[in-house]
């Protein structure tokens, strides 16, 4: 008999191609409550089919923190845990036994894994940890988007991981991201002393590829004296260095891919970018450089994003070039063998393997 009551909440709005297998993927739940805020489509009639509990707000102005707390609002008093997803999210089956194998009396939050997204074959590809399991009580949304949990009770919050429950997201990339800028440039009004959301506006600044206010907005973030979270800061360096490339401006570039390299050495997306940066100005020490450094680092990191460009063929493809172009045939063999063991369907890695190989059962090929 199931030992606690565990509810999944959501919020949605024209999600009619995801509703159904995702009520599939969260049923192994008690309850699952959703709230609307202005589907056009079927979304309500599907999730209501499907034995959901609806409610139907609107909420302007539009902020994600206030989506977020109506709809925990109708989560049930009686809940033990709290599960918030998105409808594009599916758990993979079992992650109800995982949570209650894990959960124990007095926890607060669990954090779990998450596969932002998957290659084609279905294999992770950008992953990191997720936070959004949580007691009924002592939690309240906050910022108007890339919104978190804030925890507000007395005692101090208990934490854990909780082993194998992953969730998968299966974004849909015809959904406009352009409410993003405006929420976050909000945010920062609202709070511009917070981390959290400078780092978020830096970063989506360059994704719009305003490369400059990238720069000014993470050097801001990385001078406010809360922003002490290593790996964030790591990441809002790679973000300034890779603006800098786009401007062309290569020695700034790599003088902030260094420093994000000397702020989180164990860590390899940095050094696979910089090598990315010097294959595109056939700088082949360097690529072979930062390709090497980043083979020595094993295990992926715990607390933040993973790239999937530093965990599957690219090092290895990059260092397989590198090592061609520097003479080094019987390491770039094994390197272009590497990369195509883990992208086989790639035609390009065969190719590359083909013509290396040739070099390095004869150096003196063609």
């Amino acid at each position: 008999m199931s030992h606690y009551k565990i509810y999944v909440y959501a919020i949605s709005k024209n999600e009619e191609a995801f509703a159904e297998e995702w009520v599939r993927s969260m049923e192994e739940a008690d309850g699952i409550f959703v709230t609307d805020t202005g589907s056009q489509d079927k979304t309500v009639e599907i999730l209501r089919n499907n034995h959901v509990y609806v409610f139907q707000e609107e909420i302007r102005p539009w902020r994600f923190d206030t989506a977020r707390n109506i709809s925990l609002s109708h989560v049930p008093f009686d809940a033990d845990i709290c599960v918030c997803t998105d409808l594009d999210e599916k758990f993979l089956p079992g992650w109800r036994s995982a949570l209650e194998n894990t959960w124990q009396p007095g926890t607060h939050m669990g954090n779990y894994l998450y596969n932002w997204s998957l290659t084609p074959e279905g294999r992770p590809y950008v992953q990191m940890l997720y936070f959004k399991i949580h007691s009924r009580f002592d939690y309240i949304w906050e910022y108007p988007v890339h919104e978190c949990l804030r925890y507000t009770g007395i005692i101090p919050e208990k934490k854990l991981f909780i082993p194998g429950l992953i969730l998968n997201h299966y974004p849909d990339a015809r959904k406009s991201r352009s409410s993003y800028l405006p929420l976050l440039q909000l945010g920062v009004r609202e709070s511009p002393m917070n981390p959290r959301m400078s780092y978020y506006l830096g970063r989506e600044y360059m994704y719009q590829g305003q490369w400059e206010n990238c720069i000014q907005e993470l050097s801001r973030y990385l001078a406010l004296p809360s922003a002490m979270w290593r790996e964030e800061r790591w990441a809002a360096m790679r973000w300034i260095a890779a603006s800098y490339a786009r401007l062309s401006e290569i020695p700034k570039a790599f003088s902030w891919y260094f420093r994000a390299i000397a702020q989180a050495p164990d860590i390899r997306d940095a050094y696979v970018e910089a090598a990315l940066l010097s294959y595109s100005l056939s700088d082949w020490e360097t690529c072979f450089y930062m390709c090497h450094r980043a083979l020595q680092i094993s295990e992926k990191s715990s607390v933040f994003v993973n790239a999937g460009y530093a965990w599957d063929h690219t090092p290895y493809d990059l260092s397989a070039i590198a090592c061609f172009h520097l003479k080094m045939y019987n390491r770039s063999l094994e390197h272009a063998q590497k990369a195509l063991e883990l992208s086989p369907e790639d035609p390009r890695l065969r190719g590359n393997l083909n013509i290396i190989s040739a070099y390095a059962s004869n150096p003196g090929y063609l």
